[in-house]
């Protein structure tokens, strides 16, 4: 490979690393440990500009196909989010928000480094808040402004240090409560200056496809449907009922935890059980471990459900699949297998470690590009059940449960963000359609709200690498190798979904 072309492909890590240093630092890639996002309108107008500079190179230079999709997409992603200029209204208590984000890695990534750019970082965050045309959704400031006094209120934490961070903590809470907030009607990106585009722009970004909103929002009623007829199955067998609403009902209402331990037990045995099945499955296995723990007390109120952390380069810290066990006793245990192999094994931990372990670039190792990582994490839920995972059908409900959640993502993601939806509008669709709790729904349309387009991502890449494998198994027929064929697909690292079909059609050639 010419020095021209690692350049670019280095120039590209660099600026993926120079918009997400902590990321950096969670893997174990040396040079941003002491740095943070650089938030200013500034700094992402230079970081935009050199971003836009890698793209002017691209189609020229000598690059490897597959190498030139990546640089492309994580460029275009990257200026498709600077251009949204999300930062500007995201500030509920999830992760997508900077300050509620950085709470969260804190006690994750070593802040040892860092911990004086921490001023800085709220500043700019509440520069952004107070000088803008768009406004953050009024329950969104309250959630907000809620994380920070519990954290306000909290023991002094180990990552702090010695450091006095906590009156600028307290002074971006003030200014959120400032701030003029819009109201639940007006949930999604349409109802702000350049919404509707900036929407089209990440669904592009997110799906990697052509897919429009509305093709998306009637794909996703179609899968709904669907579902109901696999729900009708397997409920006749668990409770001898076809009757979705009343399968959904007894879903929410039984089959609940006995308590927190129970769903560790339960998620390490499910790893473990894949873990030994697995070299059935794919030829090359992740060579770092991957662990079952609980999210930190202090983040459990923030936390997602359940997530996975990739593992450190030089082996200092397994893969890590993190439980959050907060309110257990009120949730449904069909949900433990297929979240332990969507976020453990053989789903990201294999996916994230693989591509970690192989000799590709480091652009290509740690790509964003959720349509193949979120893609992958959800075709792994299926093909769970066809390497026998599951202990019984009411696991394989739990299955069905997430595919409904992923499928209702596409009804009401592009419902808020492009068909103008209400939050309740939102809310009410996967009460109907879905077996996710009232609390579950209400942080999931939160997340939907905070990270536009980013849910559709999910079962966009699982169809599509569903469909590359169906092709292939057609094409190659009885030298069809179903390990070789996740080979291929694990060890390319993240790409495209329109490279991973290049990649796929150039394993199996036509007759």
């Amino acid at each position: 490979m010419k020095d021209s072309v690692t350049s670019l492909s280095d120039e590209t890590f660099q600026a993926m690393m120079d918009w997400t240093p902590t990321f950096a630092t969670m893997v174990g890639l040396p040079g941003w440990d002491d740095r943070l996002d650089d938030l200013g309108v500034d700094g992402h107008q230079a970081l935009r500009a050199r971003l836009a500079d890698i793209l002017s190179r691209v189609d020229t230079s000598d690059e490897d196909p597959v190498d030139k999709a990546v640089i492309r997409h994580q460029a275009e992603s990257i200026i498709t989010k600077i251009d949204a200029r999300l930062v500007e209204h995201t500030v509920a208590a999830g992760l997508s928000a900077p300050v509620a984000g950085l709470l969260g890695l804190a006690s994750q990534v070593d802040f040892s480094q860092r911990l004086g750019e921490v001023p800085r970082f709220l500043d700019q965050a509440a520069t952004r808040l107070l000088n803008t045309d768009r406004k953050p959704v009024s329950r969104h400031i309250a959630n907000g402004a809620a994380h920070l006094e519990r954290f306000l209120a909290s023991p002094r934490q180990e990552w702090e240090g010695e450091a006095d961070l906590r009156p600028g903590f307290a002074r971006f809470r003030e200014v959120l409560l400032s701030l003029e907030g819009r109201p639940d009607e007006q949930a999604g990106l349409c109802w702000l200056p350049e919404g509707e585009q900036n929407y089209a722009r990440l669904v592009r970004d997110y799906t990697t496809t052509s897919y429009t909103p509305a093709e998306l929002h009637q794909l996703g009623l179609d899968l709904i449907a669907r579902l109901r007829e696999e729900y009708a199955e397997i409920g006749s067998r668990v409770w001898g009922t076809t009757d979705v609403p009343e399968i959904f009902r007894r879903l929410r209402t039984e089959l609940l935890w006995d308590d927190e331990n129970d769903m560790l037990t339960s998620a390490v045995e499910a790893v473990a059980r894949a873990e030994a099945v697995a070299p059935q499955w794919f030829g090359r296995l992740p060579k770092a471990a991957c662990e079952v723990r609980f999210v930190p007390e202090m983040d459990r109120e923030v936390a997602p459900l359940a997530y996975y952390m990739d593992a450190a380069l030089d082996g200092s810290r397994p893969g890590i699949y993190f439980l959050n066990p907060l309110g257990a006793t009120v949730r449904s245990r069909t949900l433990s297998e297929v979240t332990a192999f969507h976020e453990a094994t053989p789903g990201h931990h294999f996916q994230l470690t693989i591509a970690a372990e192989t000799d590709l670039h480091n652009v290509r190792k740690f790509a964003f590009i959720d349509a193949y990582l979120e893609g992958w994490g959800l075709y792994t839920e299926r093909l769970a059940d066809e390497m026998g995972l599951y202990s019984s059908d009411e696991q394989r409900l739990g299955m069905l449960s997430l595919d409904a959640m992923r499928a209702g993502r596409l009804v009401v993601d592009t419902g808020m963000h492009a068909l103008g939806w209400s939050r309740q509008q939102a809310v009410d669709y996967l009460r109907e359609n879905t077996v996710m709790t009232a609390p579950e729904i209400d942080s999931e349309i939160d997340r939907y709200i905070e990270t536009p387009g980013q849910a559709l991502a999910y079962m966009v890449g699982r169809l599509e690498i569903l469909r590359v494998r169906d092709e292939a198994a057609t094409r190659l027929g009885d030298r069809f190798d179903i390990r070789a064929f996740h080979d291929l697909v694990l060890a390319n690292g993240p790409v495209p979904l329109a490279a991973l079909d290049s990649l796929v059609s150039a394993w199996t050639p036509s007759p």
